[in-house]
């Protein structure tokens, strides 16, 4: 069953009240959305959007361009000012609103990176289920296998989604897990592979580098795969989840973000900071635990969401 826009938007705006109480408790009078726009507001709208993580040069870059139609007249009260602020982050946010592309020659290999403790596991069976809803039967690869209970968390994941799943036995290689996947589903006719990848730091080299040979063992079963490489960022790390994201970018070509647990953080705005310091769109966002709580991303309900 395909989950309508007016829910999830419930979802996103129940997701995202950390956020958005963070913002307006910090500036009364646009929580009240009445009242004059004065020089008090502005700063205090400046320091709020810093303290959500959208970044110390997107807030005063916002708060610069307000001032202007303030003093122009164009905000005659705070209500005024919210919705020329929710325009101002749709248009940040909109170039980012790219959704994740399944089309033939299937199958199209997704796979999915990032640190330890951001659910890319739980991000794998959530997307397979989004994958479902489209009409494109995945298969989940077990390519953490550094950890018995991700094998067993991801095996859980396929059988609820009704998913394809390739396994080996707990310690082997990640790469000919992946290897064996794409095979797989090719034969199955499986139209996405998703790999799913154990838990790394962004700063350990070594590491890092083991990602490499997947991506290049998966190249060379499938010519110009991986097709899309997923980061996992947990946005309660606020702009710690940049750092990351700069780091997989330079080892593993990250064509997409994925930002969960933003129902768990008032440090919302790093959705903003993250679209402008790496050059991928937010392919989907989390807001929940629910399997309905992982979905496409959309700049103009995010901006909705939070004012």
């Amino acid at each position: 069953m395909t989950v309508s826009s007016d829910s999830f938007l419930s979802r996103l705006k129940a997701g995202l009240s950390k956020t958005r109480e963070l913002l307006l408790m910090n500036v009364e009078a646009v929580a009240r959305g009445i009242g004059p726009v004065d020089e008090a507001v502005l700063t205090g709208l400046e320091e709020a959007l810093i303290l959500a993580d959208a970044g110390a040069p997107l807030a005063r870059e916002y708060v610069e361009a307000l001032r202007e139609k303030w003093r122009r007249g164009e905000l005659p009260d705070t209500e005024a000012l919210r919705a020329a602020l929710r325009a101002m982050i749709t248009e940040t946010l909109a170039p980012r609103m790219v959704p994740l592309d399944v089309r033939p020659p299937y199958p199209v290999v997704i796979l999915v990176v990032g640190v330890n403790g951001v659910g890319k596991t739980t991000t794998i069976g959530k997307v397979a289920h989004w994958l479902k809803e489209q009409g494109h039967p995945a298969l989940l690869a077990a390519g953490d296998t550094f950890r018995a209970a991700a094998i067993g968390q991801l095996k859980i994941w396929a059988e609820r989604t009704g998913s394809d799943f390739v396994q080996h036995k707990e310690g082997s290689d990640s790469s000919a897990v992946a290897y064996d996947a794409i095979r797989a589903a090719k034969a199955r006719g499986s139209h996405a592979v998703l790999v799913d990848t154990a838990g790394r730091l962004h700063t350990k080299s070594h590491l890092m580098e083991e990602m490499r040979k997947v991506v290049r063992v998966i190249g060379r079963e499938m010519p110009g795969a991986p097709h899309e490489v997923l980061l996992v960022l947990d946005a309660t790390n606020g702009r710690n989840a940049i750092a990351q994201a700069k780091a997989f970018r330079e080892f593993t070509g990250v064509t997409g973000l994925v930002l969960t647990k933003l129902d768990g953080t008032a440090k919302g705005g790093v959705v903003l900071s993250v679209t402008r310091e790496i050059d991928a769109p937010v392919r989907f966002i989390g807001v929940g635990e629910s399997v309905e709580d992982l979905r496409p991303f959309d700049a103009s309900a995010f901006a909705e969401a939070l004012f």
